[in-house]
């Protein structure tokens, strides 16, 4: 029987936590508290199997029974329990493989479509109403989401060149906010095909945090992940 890792972040008294499925990248799963994500869990790999399962040409097995195992378990930070920024696992610090990275990058094309396909069709009224209850609007969301991923990738590689610097990707975007989504992800892409050897094992300080190649792509899958998740929620889709 398979037995999935999780690598756990929970906030104060285990408040606000997150579950990390590393060996199914990008799988995430939240809960108001450790034992609420924990139970969260197993629902959270099916669904991201079924993800998988729609675009991948090898078949891969739901109907299958599963395991999981605490690994890890972070409580001490300044945001945990919501994807922490500046969270490294043991896991983040081992060199990523070539390989590693050429199947990184086609989950990251599979749930950008996903994204895509879910908002293409919505009105410029409708990407803009306030939801009412503390959410952002959708546009708002995708400007996040876009702006976040630089800043993963910039805080692992420094500024990439054809982009502008961090913080500013989104005021200087040029065009339909969801081209320029594709524009700066294709400029993105090819800078990550082109890791050297270096990039793809060190670990360097930025603002005070860790970052590593494997930790960039963990949360440029994990991030995009959550907001494909909230996104057909929000308009009542299943993914």
């Amino acid at each position: 029987m398979k037995t999935y890792a999780l690598y756990l972040e929970s906030g104060p008294k285990k408040q606000r936590s997150m579950v990390h499925v590393l060996d199914l990248l990008g799988c995430i799963a939240k809960g108001s508290t450790t034992d609420a994500a924990i139970a969260n869990t197993p629902d959270a790999i099916r669904a991201y199997l079924k993800f998988l399962k729609r675009h991948a040409a090898d078949p891969i097995e739901l109907g299958g029974e599963f395991k999981t195992k605490i690994v890890e378990h972070v409580m001490e930070g300044q945001w945990l329990g919501n994807g922490d920024p500046a969270l490294v696992f043991q896991f983040d610090l081992k060199p990523i493989a070539l390989k590693e990275i050429e199947t990184y990058l086609q989950h990251l094309e599979w749930s950008r479509a996903e994204v895509i396909k879910l908002v293409s069709s919505l009105t410029h009224a409708q990407l803009e109403k306030e939801p009412g209850n503390k959410q952002r609007p959708i546009r708002i969301m995708l400007e996040h989401m876009l702006e976040s991923e630089y800043f993963y990738l910039s805080s692992c590689l420094g500024p990439i060149e054809g982009l502008p610097a961090t913080g500013s990707i989104v005021r200087k975007r040029e065009g339909d906010l969801l081209q320029w989504m594709s524009h700066v992800r294709s400029i993105e892409v090819g800078r990550l095909q082109g890791l050297t050897p270096d990039e793809r094992s060190k670990s360097i300080e930025h603002w005070k945090q860790t970052w590593t190649a494997r930790k960039m792509f963990r949360r440029m899958l994990e991030h995009e992940w959550e907001h494909l998740i909230e996104l057909a929620d929000r308009l009542g889709k299943k993914i």
